[in-house]
């Protein structure tokens, strides 16, 4: 179900090989009467998408995009601007305690008398390991080997964690 006001009549669509991929032209804002639209910042930019692309009148309401429009450095910090990002990348130090914590608050909705399965991220997320992979063994043909098994073995709970987080939780997975 698409949640998009579209108040400024700014959805497009475009053909790709793949089929057609809807996205919001936020050049074609000179038509509802906003000019300039090119001076504005790059991340400015992007933040005006996201706001166009979820307009839904209660959490994004025009105001916010007009707002937006009109930013200036000088005004910068006087409006919050509601956003969504698309997805959400976690690296293995912070993100094993964010799987953690959504573990600990389904065993709270549980005892509460809530639906567990409804503790879920609402955006995508994924969460890379990469920080914690050692190198005790290098210059061989069997160093990768080597160097897998090993960690596996010192983290072999955690992964078992981290497999079950991907398994239970909607919208996550582990890369």
């Amino acid at each position: 179900m698409d949640i998009c006001k579209d108040s400024f009549n700014v959805r497009s669509t475009l053909i790709a090989p793949e089929g057609p991929v809807t996205y919001f032209n936020i050049n074609k804002l000179s038509d509802a009467g906003f000019k300039d639209i090119d001076r504005l910042p790059f991340s400015i930019k992007i933040l005006l998408e996201n706001l166009l692309r979820n307009e839904d009148g209660k959490i994004v309401s025009s105001t916010d995009i007009e707002n937006m429009i009109r930013w200036n450095s000088n005004s910068a910090g006087t409006n919050e601007v509601p956003f969504m990002p698309a997805r959400i990348l976690l690296q293995d130090f912070t993100g094993v305690p964010a799987v953690l914590d959504m573990a600990a608050m389904r065993e709270a909705a549980k005892r509460l008398y809530g639906d567990p399965m409804r503790i879920n991220p609402i955006i995508p997320a994924e969460l890379v390991v990469d920080h914690s992979v050692q190198v005790d063994s290098f210059g061989s043909k069997t160093s990768f080997k080597e160097n897998f098994e090993k960690e596996f073995q010192r983290n072999s709970e955690r992964y078992a964690f981290l497999k079950w987080g991907q398994k239970n939780f909607a919208n996550f997975q582990i890369v």
